[in-house]
């Protein structure tokens, strides 16, 4: 409902975990939003190009590949099923073009939303001046962050506070890709849909 305070937690979501729900509703109670909007990017311009944070951490020189939207999308809905203050937030998946958080904010804005939480994590924030406009950014909306390394150089912003979670979607894609357990990582369902998808290039693991 416009006019309340939403927060915006967006991502690749390639794919959502457990780590992605946790921080939703952390950041749900800590700063009293009455919903969450997940908003995969559609077009995830600085995590594609060869010289992304994410790959000079992995030590990577080569474009990543990222599941088409409508995926990521899917996964999402499945993930945030059965908490009525979680909401997928189709727009950056629509949008042609790289996804800006810019034009999020603006159009939220535009839709009556006075009260905006934008959620990133550290390596996010330390990337946010290579962002599209990033004075208007946090014009626009309270910046808080989910520190994925204590110390990660994000003073100057409020923190969430949230149980340390040591998984990312990296972490998940590559256990699928070498054929092992996912479970409890993501939601089952999200799992399930891996399966069936045949996403990240992996087997099933075998049952028991």
């Amino acid at each position: 409902m416009a006019g309340s305070r939403i927060a915006v937690l967006g991502g690749t979501f390639d794919p959502p975990h457990i780590g992605h729900l946790v921080l939703g509703e952390c950041v749900r109670w800590q700063f009293d939003c009455e919903r969450v909007l997940f908003v995969p990017a559609g077009d995830p311009y600085r995590k594609t190009g060869t010289d992304t944070a994410e790959n000079r951490l992995a030590g990577v020189t080569a474009p990543r590949k990222v599941t088409p939207g409508a995926s990521r999308l899917a996964m999402v809905r499945l993930a945030i099923a059965g908490n009525p203050h979680f909401e997928a937030d189709r727009r950056e998946v629509r949008r042609p073009g790289p996804s800006y958080t810019l034009e999020t904010l603006r159009e939220l804005r535009a839709e009556g939303h006075e009260e905006i939480v934008l959620v990133l994590g550290s390596d996010a924030v330390a990337d946010l001046p290579n962002w599209r406009g990033p004075e208007e950014i946090r014009d626009l909306a309270r910046i808080v962050v989910a520190e994925k390394e204590p110390g990660a150089g994000t003073r100057g912003f409020e923190q969430v506070e949230m149980p340390p979670l040591r998984i990312s979607s990296t972490e998940v894609r590559g256990r699928v890709a070498a054929g092992q357990p996912i479970r409890y990582l993501v939601p089952e369902a999200v799992r399930e849909y891996i399966e069936r998808e045949g996403l990240y290039g992996g087997a099933a693991p075998a049952k028991p």
